[in-house]
């Protein structure tokens, strides 16, 4: 009997660390995702760039999710 609530008490510290990584993945998907459109935003709206330019910005960001961004914010914005 004493061996099924240190089984419980194991599953419940198992749930915590399972649902801390959710929260954490949720809160990293997001982020991810509001950086994700801001650089489609940006390079859309980047006065910089040509119209052909940000035509391809915006398929690599949209095609590459967080790849098109990192490429966009480190070689697409500082193409002046």
């Amino acid at each position: 009997m004493n061996d099924l609530f240190l089984l419980a008490d194991g599953a419940d510290k198992a749930a915590g660390v399972f649902f801390g990584l959710g929260a954490f993945a949720l809160i990293l998907a997001i982020v991810l995702g509001l950086f994700w459109l801001w650089a489609l935003i940006d390079a859309l709206t980047n006065p910089t760039l040509d119209g052909t330019m940000k035509v391809v910005w915006a398929c690599v960001i949209f095609f590459l999710p967080f790849l098109g961004a990192l490429a966009y914010v480190f070689i697409g914005r500082r193409a002046k």
